[in-house]
């Protein structure tokens, strides 16, 4: 293939919406890692195969890309044979390996000898995490935040699910953290993306949402769980309209239990999720909320964590991330069912629905 017909096969990251159908060539923990949004993992070279081409590469360079070219070879085949055997004629695929390399030309070059019209990514994943970076420090700017704030347990989440059914804009960051944002909100059998990962899922959330109408977004620190936001989707959010859930200690109780209902038939797991506030509240306090999960006294324990530990953290974080947050309102959570939620996103919408949005340039 000429250079010339190569330089016109390939495509820079602002053309990825062109692609339904994204390829990833590269090993199975790169794409794990991270990957471009709705792209298939169809590895060239598996991770064994990878490790073992780049040992031979540092003794004998020639050996190990006759190697790797056989490899690459019958992976390839496989592909063909199984994976792509029932692509239409016309089929248009974006193939992407970590730089636009061999690996994604090798099957580049291949589909398009076949017939179909597959497209390479120019500079490969490395370009698309740079759009990334780059896009993250500039796309939250143009955002009007109202920040959804209220104590532990007052039921934040449950108005964002709310909002977002009755078709307002909606930013989950806890969803797409997979963690509630608490020493105790990681989510049972589900591991919290990498970094990258998640960086990627919020920068895809940050290009759908419309500039022109506010986005209701929960209140959290720098960090959700193992996970950082980056420093302008923080900053824009201080600087966003402020929504105050307020709620009776009961109620919020009550919502945590259904929330955490996992450590309620695992009080062992609880106790040392515990541990790491012994240096604050001490060996004793954690002892004692140990011997009420072993108890099952729920309502007591919650209770006390409410206010002994959750609340006065809660009232720091804001004062400490929030204190300058624009004009607001606060809402009384009345009756914390489905039904009453679906009201309150009502109030909600109602009360900016006038308002101008914020609009930095």
């Amino acid at each position: 293939m000429s250079d010339r017909r190569e330089s016109a096969l390939r495509v820079d990251v602002g053309a990825l919406a062109g692609f339904a159908d994204r390829i990833d060539v590269r090993s199975p923990a790169e794409f794990a890692l991270d990957h471009v949004p709705r792209a298939a993992s169809h590895p060239v070279l598996d991770d064994a195969e990878r490790a073992e081409i780049g040992t031979l590469y540092a003794t004998s360079p020639f050996a190990a890309r006759r190697l790797g070219a056989a490899k690459v070879a019958r992976n390839i085949a496989q592909m063909l044979e199984v994976a792509f055997a029932e692509r239409p004629r016309d089929w248009r695929p974006l193939v992407y390996c970590w730089r636009g390399g061999q690996r994604s030309r090798s099957l580049a070059h291949i589909l398009n000898e076949i017939g179909w019209r597959a497209m390479q990514l120019d500079g490969g994943y490395r370009a698309y995490r740079r759009h990334v970076v780059a896009r993250l420090a500039t796309l939250p700017l143009r955002l009007d935040f109202v920040v959804v704030c209220g104590l532990t347990g007052s039921g934040k989440s449950r108005l964002l699910g709310a909002l977002h059914a009755a078709g307002a804009q909606t930013l989950d960051l806890e969803t797409l953290a997979r963690h509630r944002g608490s020493l105790l909100g990681g989510m049972p059998a589900t591991p919290q993306p990498s970094q990258k990962s998640f960086e990627s899922a919020l920068h895809e959330r940050l290009e759908q949402l419309d500039p022109s109408r506010p986005i209701f977004v929960e209140s959290e620190s720098r960090r959700v769980g193992a996970l950082q936001l980056s420093d302008a989707l923080l900053a824009r959010m201080r600087t966003g309209r402020r929504l105050a859930l307020r709620a009776s200690l009961g109620q919020r109780v009550a919502m945590l239990k259904q929330d955490y209902a996992h450590f309620m038939t695992d009080a062992a797991t609880l106790e040392g999720k515990l541990q790491p506030l012994a240096a604050l509240h001490g060996k004793a306090t954690i002892a004692h909320w140990a011997s009420l999960a072993a108890a099952g006294d729920w309502d007591a324990l919650v209770g006390e964590l409410l206010e002994r530990h959750y609340d006065p953290a809660y009232a720091r974080s804001i004062e400490a991330n929030f204190a300058a947050t624009g004009s607001g309102f606060d809402i009384d959570v009345t009756d914390a069912s489905g039904a009453g939620f679906d009201a309150l996103a009502r109030d909600a919408l109602a009360a900016i629905e006038h308002r101008p949005a914020i609009v930095v340039s």
